[in-house]
């Protein structure tokens, strides 16, 4: 028969086996393009257009404010077209379970001062995206389902143009949770997009928004 001891001995191993496993499984990706090219495009990322408008352009840029070093990656491109949605996908990533996560400013936009995350990526006209936007000072959760949104979460909260700010989006299977400024803002659960898929950056209209330090964390990575 074993001893309490040895059995709490054997409960402390199976925990630490199982600290250790989840470690290894789990990936991590940091993005600040401090090294990249100002006025060309990011590398490993490629762009598309959910709905109408002309055509998107995330190039880098200078930015002395930025979170880290002097560089950024920017939706430049200020196309009024209200059912426009420029689309940056990372290509080095795809996962199910993930959290993403990125530095934004709203620089300018007349229609929309829109920032998002995009996770569940199939292709340009189906994934999930949480997004905030300082005209409208709320932070909204969607999905995509062949070009079509629709809203599934949402909570008012105050986002200043000029600012850095930090948005997070984390899915675990059906669950989704979303942090403003290292708020939680939005917690809903959703069964559209089921599957791994990539991740990204998003805009809407003719927002011109700044993103840095973009950061990818999974345990089911490919």
């Amino acid at each position: 028969m074993k001893t309490r001891k040895t059995r709490s001995a054997g409960v402390l191993l199976f925990a630490a086996v199982l600290t250790l496993a989840l470690s290894a499984s789990a990936e991590e990706t940091r993005l600040n393009f401090d090294t990249a090219t100002v006025d060309t495009p990011p590398a490993d990322f490629s762009v598309a257009l959910t709905g109408g408008g002309g055509p998107v352009a995330w190039v880098i840029k200078d930015d002395p404010t930025a979170p880290s070093g002097s560089k950024v990656l920017a939706q430049t491109s200020a196309d009024k077209t209200n059912n426009r949605f420029p689309l940056c996908i990372y290509e080095q990533r795809t996962a199910k379970d993930v959290e993403v996560a990125v530095q934004f400013k709203a620089v300018a936009g007349r229609v929309d001062q829109a920032a998002g995350l995009v996770a569940r990526f199939k292709d340009k006209d189906n994934y999930y995206i949480t997004r905030a936007n300082a005209l409208e000072n709320n932070v909204r959760l969607y999905k995509v389902v062949k070009g079509e949104r629709t809203q599934f979460a949402g909570a008012n909260v105050q986002v200043s143009s000029g600012d850095w700010h930090r948005l997070k989006l984390a899915v675990q299977g059906t669950h989704f949770k979303v942090f403003f400024d290292e708020k939680l803002v939005l917690e809903a659960t959703d069964a559209t997009f089921k599957d791994a898929g990539k991740v990204g950056l998003w805009t809407k209209a003719d927002s011109v928004t700044y993103f840095d330090d973009l950061l990818i964390m999974s345990h089911d990575t490919r």
